[in-house]
């Protein structure tokens, strides 16, 4: 039986270069985030930021705490937030908190919506965290809680170190904010000793040496 190679027509040939250059371009406009600290024109998104920190909440493994739309807009009207905005919509999410008269930093509730994972964005939020930190509070300690390991190698990057619960904050205060996660119950039951969360702390007179 001979088999005959049929030419492929320029048409198709056209046709699926076309539909390759569209879906490239379309994943570039998917790259393209605006990534600031949130202003007051923002506070019509906070429903939509506490909706996707209950999203996120529900998944397995996920030690995030629940946040009122109350807390966040105080967040936003503060100027202690940043946002990551695509096409006009919210793409992700992050706050910070001082403790103990400026001690401490927390950087807080690090959210990015499902559309915009795995594009870098949740790392350009945690630098862009991390500098105001360091702009308005260049003495305190910059610290966080977290369950994700791509958030643990992000922290480490800008020079965090993993530590025990003991090496930050103890105001009570930032605890009772843990109650609303669905993992409370282990920090009560080990007395604030573990949980599922690895606590990591950024020292800037470590930093310069």
């Amino acid at each position: 039986m001979q088999i005959v190679n049929k030419p492929i027509s320029n048409i198709l040939i056209t046709s699926y270069t076309n539909r390759l250059i569209t879906s490239m371009q379309e994943t570039l406009t998917t790259l393209k985030f605006q990534i600031i600290a949130a202003t007051a024109e923002h506070l019509k998104m906070v429903p939509d930021i506490v909706a996707l920190i209950e999203e996120a909440s529900k998944v397995p493994g996920t030690g995030i705490a629940l946040r009122t739309q109350e807390y966040i807009s105080k967040k936003i009207r503060r100027n202690k937030a940043i946002i990551a905005i695509h096409n006009n919509k919210l793409a992700g999410f992050c706050y910070i908190e001082t403790w103990e008269n400026k001690k401490y930093v927390a950087n807080s509730g690090l959210i990015v919506s499902p559309k915009s994972r795995k594009s870098g964005l949740a790392g350009k939020i945690k630098q862009k965290a991390f500098e105001l930190s360091r702009e308005r509070y260049p003495e305190s300690k910059i610290f966080g809680l977290t369950t994700s390991l791509p958030v643990m190698k992000i922290n480490t990057a800008l020079g965090y170190v993993p530590v025990t619960f003991s090496e930050i904050t103890q105001d009570k205060e930032f605890w009772q904010g843990c109650e609303t996660c669905n993992y409370y119950d282990i920090l009560v039951r080990t007395k604030r000793d573990k949980c599922l969360c690895t606590g990591m702390l950024f020292e800037p007179v470590n930093s310069n040496g």
